[in-house]
């Protein structure tokens, strides 16, 4: 018997029935406020938006898939008002008033980083970082420069396009980000936002058609690769090179009770992050959060209990409410005509700019510190300069070494995390 076609699980009948009476709700303008009108109204779109982009040849294979279609379809369609305005403003107040993108980001940061490999994540300080350093200097310097050279300015090239791009993607780089940018400079996360977003977008495709290159310069220099390993002088005993799926297979054995205690931590951490930025404020919650989540993983100060809740809670939530989160942002928080404005041969030049740095630094350093400077240009650079974890996929895909995940995702998260820590730092000094 063939398989049911389903939508968010659900019989495709089913969802489209219950899409109709939000649709409805919507258009007759009878949605109720809070998370009961919005949950619903986002899910029904970023559903569709998602089905859509994940469906369309190019936008799936470079430019991010169904992400990116959630995020533009849906400020488009605020812009030009076929969303009615009073429920743009319900996702406005859920995503900002509510503060449905902290908790989201919460569960992001927190379970992300506690189901990491412990020993994976303490060895890779001393041997992957650097390379991942060496690409975020050689990626920002560039854009720098170019920056200067094009009239830019060196700076904005710097603040605006190359740290977006290597921040780890939208929902963990670019959106915190403006956050950080918008407390920072005394503007609107909206307009930081609609900067960004096209260099991230820009930067992801690029990340992916360079990992395709990539692949075919270690076919012409098979010195240069390891054909998906890592060392050049590999051992098995090297923990760098082992998987941890086998060890978070259970994990992945779902428990309501478990869950929660997911939940209360993830949230717990964020308001100790803001409890920390009330005695020093010159750096943004969200770093302090990334901080002490770190810390707890490399000193091993959370049980294994807790931390599988985490991983959990955020699993739940980036499986359900990625899509959701996506639609609140094209909403809430990007402006199409500063979008529109933005896009130039200027702007194309820097993010491209930004993504040959990322290879260039993350190839030589991680070369100099043991690595096959290919696998670690894709791993170190391109997956720093990517969209997270679906850009991850998809550069690994184009440049055939998708054994290499794991490093990649230590790229999306702790290097994503220290973007955030370093903007921070660096918007503090610029002060």
């Amino acid at each position: 018997m063939d398989k049911k076609k389903t939508l968010f699980g659900m019989e495709l009948p089913y969802f489209i029935l219950v899409s109709i009476v939000v649709l409805v709700a919507s258009l007759k303008g009878y949605l109720p406020k809070g998370m009961v009108g919005a949950f619903p109204v986002i899910i029904f779109m970023g559903v569709i938006l998602n089905y859509i982009g994940d469906h369309l040849p190019i936008i799936k294979t470079y430019f991010g898939g169904g992400a990116i279609i959630c995020i533009f379809a849906s400020a488009y369609l605020s812009w030009v008002k076929i969303i009615p305005p009073a429920t743009s403003k319900i996702i406005t107040n859920f995503m900002k008033g509510e503060g449905f993108l902290d908790f989201y980001i919460a569960a992001l940061i927190t379970g992300s980083m506690l189901s990491m490999n412990r020993k994976l994540l303490i060895k890779a300080a001393f041997r992957y970082l650097p390379a991942i350093l060496g690409g975020v200097v050689a990626a920002l310097g560039i854009a720098g420069v170019v920056g200067a050279v094009s009239g830019y300015g060196a700076m904005k090239a710097v603040l605006f396009i190359a740290i977006p791009i290597m921040g780890g993607g939208m929902g963990a780089g670019a959106v915190p980000l403006s956050q950080i940018f918008g407390s920072s400079m005394g503007t609107t996360p909206e307009t930081i936002l609609s900067i960004m977003v096209p260099a991230v977008a820009l930067g992801n495709a690029m990340s992916i058609v360079a990992g395709g290159m990539l692949d075919r310069l270690g076919k012409v220099k098979p010195s240069l690769t390891g054909e998906g390993q890592m060392l050049r002088n590999f051992s098995t005993n090297d923990p760098l090179a082992l998987s941890t799926e086998d060890e978070r297979a259970s994990w992945d054995q779902i428990d309501v009770k478990t869950m929660g205690v997911g939940l209360f931590t993830a949230t717990g951490f964020m308001i100790w992050g803001i409890l920390i930025q009330k005695m020093f404020p010159a750096i943004h919650y969200y770093a302090w959060m990334i901080l002490s989540v770190a810390l707890c993983k490399a000193f091993n100060l959370v049980p294994d209990s807790i931390a599988k809740g985490c991983y959990q809670w955020f699993q739940f939530i980036m499986k359900n409410f990625t899509a959701p989160l996506l639609i609140g942002i094209g909403v809430a928080y990007t402006n199409m005509e500063t979008i529109i404005k933005s896009l130039n041969p200027t702007y194309i030049l820097l993010v491209f700019a930004t993504v040959i740095g990322a290879i260039i630094g993350s190839g030589l350093i991680g070369y100099l510190v043991g690595f096959y400077p290919i696998e670690a240009a894709i791993t170190a650079g391109l997956c720093m300069a990517n969209m997270g974890g679906t850009g991850d996929v998809a550069v690994l895909s184009a440049s055939k070494r998708m054994v290499v995940m794991p490093f990649a995702q230590i790229s999306s998260r702790l290097g994503g995390a220290f973007m955030l820590v370093l903007s921070s730092v660096i918007l503090q000094i610029l002060k």
